[in-house]
C-alpha cells in the first residue's frame, strides 16, 4: 500500500496533521470569541443610551404631574418607583391622595464600569452609585467610573452618552 492510501494498515494523521488542526481551530475560536466581546460591549453601551432615555422621561413625566418640581435626590428612587401625592411623599399603594405614578417598575441596572449592576441613584459618583442625578436640571447620567476618558469619548461620539459626558 502506497503512504496515501486509506485502508487496513492505515495509522491515522500524522502529528503534523492534527498540529494543523488544532492551530486552526484556536484561530477560529480567538475570532468568535474577539467577536462575542464586541457584540456584548455594544449590546450594554446600546442598554446605557436606553436607560438614560428611560429615566430621563421619567424624570420629566414626574415633573409635570408635580407642578414642575423634579424629584428630590434622597428619594428619586421611590418617587419614580411608586405612587406619589403632588407634594412628593410617596406610598407603595394608590389612594385618592397618592394618585401619581408609579413613572417605572425598578431603577435600571448600569451597564458600564466598576459600579455595572448598581441601581442606586445619588447626587455624587461613589462606591455602590450606578446613577449620578442632578436635582436642579432634572438630569441623570450614568456613573462612568472605571470606564477610560477614551471609551467615554468613543461612545459620545458614537451617541450612546450624551455630550454633557465628553470629558
Amino acid at each position: 500500500m502506497s503512504h496515501g492510501e486509506i485502508g487496513h494498515g492505515s495509522a491515522g494523521f500524522s502529528l503534523i496533521e492534527l498540529a494543523i488542526v488544532v492551530v486552526i481551530v484556536s484561530i477560529i475560536g480567538a475570532i468568535a470569541t474577539t467577536r462575542y466581546q464586541s457584540a456584548a460591549a455594544r449590546a450594554s453601551e446600546s442598554a446605557t443610551r436606553s436607560d438614560i432615555a428611560t429615566l430621563e422621561r421619567a424624570i420629566e413625566h414626574y415633573a409635570q404631574e408635580h407642578g414642575g418640581a423634579y424629584p428630590t435626590p434622597g428619594s428619586i428612587k421611590a418617587q419614580l418607583t411608586e405612587y406619589s401625592d403632588f407634594e412628593g411623599q410617596t406610598s407603595l399603594n394608590k389612594t385618592s391622595r397618592f394618585r401619581f405614578g408609579p413613572y417605572m417598575r425598578k431603577v435600571p441596572q448600569l451597564q458600564l464600569g466598576t459600579e455595572k449592576g448598581s441601581r442606586t441613584i445619588a447626587t455624587a459618583a461613589g462606591a455602590g452609585v450606578g446613577w449620578i442625578y442632578d436635582a436642579a436640571a432634572g438630569r441623570i447620567d450614568p456613573n462612568l467610573e472605571g470606564v477610560s476618558n477614551g471609551e467615554i469619548t468613543d461612545m459620545v461620539n458614537r451617541g450612546i452618552l450624551p455630550k454633557r459626558l465628553m470629558p
